[in-house]
């Protein structure tokens, strides 16, 4: 009985925290709005324990900010911010991939990730991508992301990558979907899969800081994309929440 009530309240944990994050990625909990966890039981119909623990990993997601006299607020972010967080994951892959470079991967090893790439091949090869295709690229680009950093065979560096991908927009595949409209949508993924390419091949051929340093350069690519979806002000229904990230000019 112990164990059931047990997973009951981690379930209605897990629906409170999912219930939160979509009001506030939806824009209907704006920036700076205080949330209680009276006001939270209410917007979830969940009970008080389970909210409160929602509440709390919401504060570890980066998605709220708790206030010294109670209660949470809805955490803004400025664009410097989620660069900044860009930049991390980045350096972190970066260092994943220059680690599996110098460590050493077997060709049985790249399998997998070479696999991945060819079905990417088969979307971004198209003379046109459909929404449906970029939704594809995404699943397939987190797959990418996670073979390759496994293949540094460090668990607390891959600890550390899932932390900084956890940070809000920062993963891999932050802002594939909205650079989906943008002119330059084709070119980018191009480009992307290119660099996933170069850089299996530096870790076939254990050349680290190459490796090392293409996964950086990768990683700006989302930085681009962040910088072109919030010039054009377009587009932002494809991505929940850039309603919480002020620009330089707001």
């Amino acid at each position: 009985m112990a164990e059931q009530d047990s997973d009951r309240s981690v379930s209605q944990t897990v629906r409170a925290q999912l219930r939160l994050r979509d009001l506030i990625l939806s824009g209907d909990l704006r920036p700076g709005e205080r949330i209680s966890e009276l006001q939270a039981v209410e917007a979830t119909g969940a009970s008080r324990t389970p909210v409160r623990m929602a509440l709390v990993r919401l504060e570890e997601e980066g998605l709220l900010e708790a206030i010294p006299s109670g209660g949470f607020t809805v955490k803004g972010f400025s664009e410097r911010d989620v660069l900044d967080s860009i930049e991390l994951r980045g350096a972190l892959e970066g260092l994943a991939a220059r680690f599996a470079a110098e460590r050493g991967v077997s060709s049985r090893d790249l399998e997998p990730l070479k696999g991945c790439l060819d079905e990417i091949d088969s979307l971004v090869q198209r003379d046109r991508i459909s929404i449906e295709a970029f939704s594809s690229y995404v699943t397939l680009n987190a797959r990418f992301h996670v073979l390759l950093t496994e293949l540094s065979r460090s668990p607390s560096l891959i600890r550390q990558i899932d932390r900084a991908s956890a940070l809000p927009f920062a993963s891999p595949s932050g802002f594939v979907m909205t650079q989906s409209e943008l002119p330059q949508a084709h070119e980018t993924l191009l480009i992307a899969q290119d660099q996933h390419r170069v850089v299996v091949d530096a870790i076939e051929n254990r050349e680290g800081a190459r490796a090392e340093a293409i996964m950086r350069e990768h990683a700006r690519l989302a930085s681009r994309n962040l910088r072109l979806v919030l010039k054009n002000k377009t587009h932002f229904d494809l991505l929940p929440g850039l309603a919480l990230i002020r620009t330089a000019g707001d």
